[in-house]
């Protein structure tokens, strides 16, 4: 069973940039895609960006395009999510999440889970 734990989260103004964390223990999640989500309050959770078990393949939400970037270092256990250019709307719970499926070259948002317990990033205008 994998364990996620988040970090990074914050409060900054707009322009600024943070950088989350999500470590993984338990089994070894170097042969699983990662995902990070986020939750705005009153909001469903939604796709953020996500990284295949490679690294080869990332993928992002079209309203973090440009400004964010999901990397893993495996042998840290650790996958980040670099977020430059912050906006007040990306005011959000970020959960981390591992896919279902191991070694999978594609991603697919749906197939994501084994959330942890999420980090807030609060930006003010």
């Amino acid at each position: 069973q994998v364990q996620l734990v988040e970090s990074g989260g914050g409060l900054v103004q707009a322009g600024a940039s943070l950088r989350l964390s999500c470590a993984a223990s338990g089994r070894t999640w170097s042969s699983y895609g990662v995902g990070w989500f986020r939750q705005a309050p009153g909001k469903e959770r939604e796709f953020v960006a996500a990284i295949t078990w490679s690294g080869r393949i990332t993928n992002y939400a079209d309203s973090v395009k440009g400004r964010f970037t999901i990397s893993r270092d495996n042998a840290k256990n650790t996958v980040y999510l670099q977020m430059n250019s912050l906006k007040p709307e990306d005011t959000a719970v970020y959960y981390c999440a591992v896919d279902s499926g191991r070694y999978r070259d594609y991603i697919q948002p749906l197939s994501f889970g084994s959330w942890g317990q999420g980090t807030q990033v609060t930006v003010s205008s």
